[in-house]
């Protein structure tokens, strides 16, 4: 609009796209390295200012009017390329490239044209102020903001809201970056202030909206981490109650089997003694906590939603082969078993309580080389639903999927759930860290 020699235009060309990289690169992780990242976008400047410059100068006046936007869209497309993070997410941050594109160009213009007589250098000086002053706040004040938010966005997002908030961004801008209108009269100016607060506007509501739902989530899962924790505890309170019971037992009766004992002594009645007392030995086996496996915790768990199951009358099978030691800390093993154990008996319950059917947990723990293997099937409803990979939380109780997750993502584990024909099947594999040899 301001004019000016080729020269001129590719600083002022060149001063945008360093600004647009700039603001992008703030806000958005390369896939690639340090050395590589600046290699393509030094690249794609090239690629992009050359044919820019040759279109000034063949046709300025179809140039002027949409240089801008072309650059833009030739930038979209590298960036959602470059970027480490999903399509949507690379779709959003660029969104608000956008608006702060047209921030720093309609300011230069206009900063130019009503204060400095049309000014080039004027425009030039303008952006690159308002381009660092941009940078300076995204880095201080919203990179961490952004980024953090950057994973809801990436989970919640949904291609309508992504499509509603482009089209408007893109009809807000589009309308502020008209060049028809030379003019700098005061209602133009009203109209550029309008719609940068509207379009600014729909930026703040869209990120607000998403913080918003992706804190709800993460308060939904530290809810139900809370009642996994709690149902724990009500599990290893039921074991501590049954210990103390059967102690109290074996206390009160044993003054009867020490008279029981002294009778037979004093009647001289030898064989009578052996057959009692071995069958004592098989009444105090059977208040015994059945040993599944070498791992106290792991035992313990697993003994007290086996003895939870059978009493939902639940055909049980373990098969649990890993020894005392384990590289994976106790926590981290009962948060996965617990959680599974806990669901399956859910799942149970209510594909009996629905469909009446005969109901079986399945648990397998092996241990192959430094990998761990965990698979629970159990009897479930047939329309079981899943989304993302994920059962749904009616379908579960709501409890402990998430912790699952998290716990295999934290060695590295992979895990999937399916429903096959009405058996709810939950496979993970994770590596087990490697203990250092002491001394």
């Amino acid at each position: 609009m301001l004019g000016g020699s080729v020269w001129i235009a590719l600083l002022r060309f060149t001063i945008s796209l360093a600004g647009v990289i700039l603001l992008f690169s703030r806000m958005s992780e390369s896939r690639f390295d340090r050395k590589r990242t600046a290699i393509c976008y030094g690249g794609f400047s090239i690629a992009v200012l050359v044919p820019a410059c040759i279109w000034y100068v063949v046709d300025w006046e179809n140039c002027v009017r949409i240089v801008a936007f072309a650059m833009y869209v030739c930038f979209a497309v590298f960036a959602v390329i470059i970027s480490r993070d999903s399509v949507y997410l690379s779709i959003y941050k660029l969104a608000l490239t956008f608006y702060l594109l047209a921030v720093f160009l309609i300011c230069g213009l206009e900063v130019a044209i009503i204060f400095f007589d049309r000014n080039v250098w004027a425009d030039i000086i303008t952006r690159i102020i308002l381009i660092l002053l941009m940078t300076l706040l995204i880095e201080k004040k919203m990179k961490n903001s952004i980024r953090a938010f950057s994973d809801y966005v990436e989970k919640e997002v949904d291609r309508f809201s992504v499509a509603v908030m482009i089209i408007s961004m893109l009809f807000g801008i589009g309308f502020i970056l008209n060049p028809n209108v030379r003019d700098a009269t005061p209602y133009r100016i009203y109209q550029i202030i309008t719609n940068f607060i509207l379009t600014g506007t729909l930026q703040l509501l869209m990120f607000r909206f998403y913080l918003h739902v992706g804190r709800e989530k993460e308060y939904e899962k530290e809810n139900q981490l809370m009642q996994m924790n709690h149902r724990l505890l009500e599990r290893q309170l039921e074991i501590l109650e049954e210990s103390v019971e059967a102690g109290r037992r074996v206390r009160h009766d044993v003054r009867h089997h020490n008279a029981v004992i002294a009778e037979y002594v004093r009647r001289r009645q030898g064989e009578e003694l052996l057959q009692y007392l071995e069958e004592y030995d098989r009444e105090m086996d059977q208040g015994i906590v059945e040993k599944i496996c070498d791992n106290a915790a792991v035992n313990n768990i697993l003994s007290a939603y086996t003895r939870k199951a059978r009493k939902e009358q639940i055909r049980v099978t373990l098969e649990v082969e890993p020894g005392r030691d384990l590289a994976i800390p106790n926590i981290d093993l009962v948060t996965i078993l617990a959680n599974a154990y806990e669901n399956a008996i859910y799942g149970c319950k209510e594909a009996r309580r629905l469909e009446s059917r005969e109901c079986f947990i399945h648990l397998t723990i092996r241990k192959k080389k430094n990998k761990l293997i965990i698979s629970c099937s159990n009897t479930c409803r047939m329309e079981t639903e899943m989304k993302n990979g994920q059962p749904k939380a009616e379908f579960t109780g709501g409890i402990g999927v998430s912790s699952i997750i998290k716990t295999v993502e934290k060695y590295e584990g992979e895990y999937d759930f399916k429903n096959d024909n009405g058996v709810f099947v939950f496979r993970l594999i994770m590596s087990m860290p490697q203990i250092l040899p002491t001394g």
